[in-house]
């Protein structure tokens, strides 16, 4: 882009800092005065309940973005934060402001493509241009391909070929602070503060108890305190009770910390020798992963499963299943490690590598009930950056034999546990001696068989009893969400 603007407006909706923002980097070398917003959607947040972590994660970090911008830019520079429907207040505040050049991060989720396309529409009416640019992930798209010019369909292949294909420009920073001059002073009827959640009509929830710290600041304290143990990260994160996991997952999914900033510390310490750091890069991979798989394939993000054939699986409806979807959403399925693991998402908010491969696989294919007990449970996430297990149907790697089932990767994990260095914390642990993590005698009975092809996903089904040393294994019978299946999963493509 070689134009030149003498005005524009940077649109923030998953980049919420300033150092190394792509979209604030291309507007400040290309426009002589730059104002920068972030709009509060009221498509996305009338269906939402009164109580939301996200909105309050998104309030607290616009909060230091407006302090950051104001004390790069000088007296009267900082945030425009609307409240209203983002396709409509986007094109009134660039016509308010006289900006001639709309710029924004890439979003391939698909309400985004549709809004950013209606939102071009109208800027084009107004003779404004709306560029946009890669920020969320390193690599997007078709960026990286098989050699056959068709997008990967697996994992591990993937990886390979993002492995040798990244260089250290890819993982450079942008430098906005050096350009921070082009910051314009807003004018005085938009010098408002960030709106409070009361104004929004939302109330406070517990993210101040959960030590969950918003903000590039919040981001860059979390990083400074995982490079110290990122070499153990590879052992550490399967331990539950353990404090082995980085804890970033909130700050990517909003962007308050830089893709680009993590994959270069963890691909430096990688090739520097450390196990740990290869590890969790190779997580960062996954979700430039899922981002080209939804970017790629239209019908997942359509909520189709990736394999269509797993959309014919009949799932369990109902009161009695609905009873079973709410023992699972409070931690009382029975299994202990799955309790365990859900208390802990309860009380922290987080959940470790392990867990999250087979705790939420536990649920993996009722998804829409999934997520009406869950997401406001969770830190903020996105159709990205959730788990492995509930997004694969069909795309992902084997289960190692710690995921296949609850039962077995609590035997796993603490025979492990035995020969292993990690330490759990006071403040953590889980033991299944305590009385909080005993099986329940309310507990309902019956769960589920696996499904979900590659992932061996444990999902709820009609109750059947729960498995015991005396209770024998179900018929074997055609393909069925509530029984064993016969058939092996299909193998992985390429």
């Amino acid at each position: 882009m070689d134009t030149s603007y003498p005005c524009g407006l940077v649109w923030l909706r998953r980049d919420l800092r300033v150092h190394d923002n792509a979209a604030l980097y291309h507007a400040l070398k290309h426009c002589r005065q730059v104002h920068v917003a972030f709009v509060f959607d009221t498509a996305i947040l009338d269906g939402l309940p009164r109580a939301d972590r996200r909105v309050e994660f998104i309030r607290e970090s616009l909060v230091a973005l407006d302090q950051r911008l104001a004390e790069l830019g000088g007296e009267g520079c900082g945030l425009i934060v609307r409240h209203g429907v983002a396709e409509q207040e986007i094109p009134q505040l660039a016509r308010q402001l006289g900006a001639l050049a709309v710029f924004a991060s890439h979003d391939d989720e698909p309400y985004a493509l549709q809004r950013d396309a209606r939102v071009r529409g109208q800027l084009a009416a107004l003779g404004t241009a709306l560029h946009t640019c890669k920020d969320h992930v390193v690599f997007e798209r078709q960026e990286v391909m098989t050699q056959s010019g068709t997008a990967f369909s697996v994992f591990t292949p993937y990886k390979n070929a993002w492995l040798r294909k990244v260089n250290d420009h890819d993982l450079q920073a942008y430098p906005v602070e050096r350009h921070a001059q082009q910051l314009a002073p807003r004018p005085e009827s938009l010098r408002l503060p960030v709106p409070r959640l009361a104004d929004m009509g939302f109330a406070p929830t517990n993210l101040q108890d959960l030590h969950i710290a918003a903000g590039e600041a919040g981001a860059q304290a979390l990083l400074a305190e995982f490079l110290q143990r990122i070499d153990a990260y590879g052992q550490r994160r399967d331990f539950p009770a353990v404090k082995g996991p980085s804890y970033l997952s909130v700050h990517l999914r909003f962007g308050t910390v830089s893709v680009r900033q993590l994959a270069r510390e963890a691909h430096a310490r990688m090739l520097a020798g450390s196990e740990g750091a290869g590890v969790w890069l190779s997580e960062l991979i996954w979700r430039d992963f899922y981002a080209q798989v939804l970017a790629n394939f239209a019908h997942v993000g359509a909520g189709e499963s990736f394999k269509r054939d797993y959309d014919a699986i009949a799932w369990a409806h109902g009161t009695q299943a609905k009873q079973l979807l709410d023992a699972w959403c409070a931690g009382r399925t029975g299994y202990p490690l799955v309790d365990a693991a859900m208390r802990q998402l309860l009380q922290t908010g987080t959940c470790t590598t392990a867990c999250a491969w087979w705790w939420p696989a536990f649920c993996a294919r009722t998804w829409a009930w999934t997520g009406v007990g869950v997401k406001n449970t969770l830190p903020p996430t996105s159709m990205t950056s959730t788990w492995p297990p509930t997004m694969a149907a069909g795309n992902g790697p084997a289960p190692v034999a710690a995921t296949r089932s609850p039962t077995s990767a609590s035997s796993t994990l603490s025979a492990r546990a035995k020969n292993s260095t990690p330490k759990a914390s006071s403040s953590a642990a889980m033991s299944p001696n305590s009385p909080d993590s005993r099986p329940r005698p309310s507990t309902p009975p019956g769960w589920l068989a696996r499904s979900n092809c590659n992932r061996q996903a444990w999902c709820w089904a009609r109750p059947t009893p729960a498995p015991s040393s005396t209770t024998p294994k179900p018929e074997k019978k055609p393909w069925r969400a509530t029984q064993w299946s016969k058939r092996k999963p299909p193998k992985r493509g390429g």
